[in-house]
């Protein structure tokens, strides 16, 4: 066994397919390598700053200039500067942007001094309203969508009142049951 695959070794074909092997581990080396000294260079980066900070480390009076680096929109500098992205359309008109894509590296933007547009609050399926009652007797034909509609007008609270009374099939209620209501 040992002279055949001596016998196997001493052709051209071996000496080939060993190249061809060593050439794509190396090629996969040097990919693997370069991929990971990117990742430790962009984590060893500082991260976006949080605010517009001046030289002494306090935020910056508005109206303002920023200078653009390398990754920065609209959006991300009026997040800076306003905790708010809302605010880029601001900073287009006082610098009549056109097209909010085409901002170079290094241009002078002026900084309005304009109230922060804050949008407004999260639409929840759940409501802090309180029910009519601590409690509700069952009728015929009532279901959890109709006894929350009632008792707090938003039917999405069925759920909240299968979950306190641990129901265990939401759709089968029956008449005279008595249900605490969240």
């Amino acid at each position: 066994m040992l002279d055949k695959i001596k016998k196997q070794l001493k052709g051209p074909d071996s000496y080939i397919s060993v190249a061809l092997g060593l050439a794509v581990v190396l090629i996969i080396g040097v990919a693997f390598y370069n991929y990971t000294a990117q990742s430790r260079q962009s984590s060893q980066t500082p991260q976006d700053e949080t605010a517009a900070l001046n030289d002494q480390g306090l935020p910056v009076a508005l109206p303002a200039t920023h200078s653009v680096k390398a990754g920065d929109t609209l959006w991300s500098i009026s997040e800076l500067f306003y905790k708010s992205g809302y605010n880029w359309v601001d900073i287009a008109k006082t610098n009549s942007i056109v097209n909010p894509d085409d901002i170079k590296v290094n241009q002078k933007l002026n900084i309005p001094n304009v109230k922060p547009i804050i949008p407004a609050g999260q639409v929840s399926s759940t409501s802090t309203q309180r029910p009519k009652t601590e409690s509700y007797t069952v009728k015929a034909g009532d279901n959890l969508w109709k006894i929350a509609v009632d008792q707090y007008n938003n039917g999405y609270r069925w759920s909240d009142i299968a979950r306190a009374n641990n129901l265990s099939n939401p759709n089968l209620i029956h008449a005279g049951n008595v249900l605490k209501l969240p």
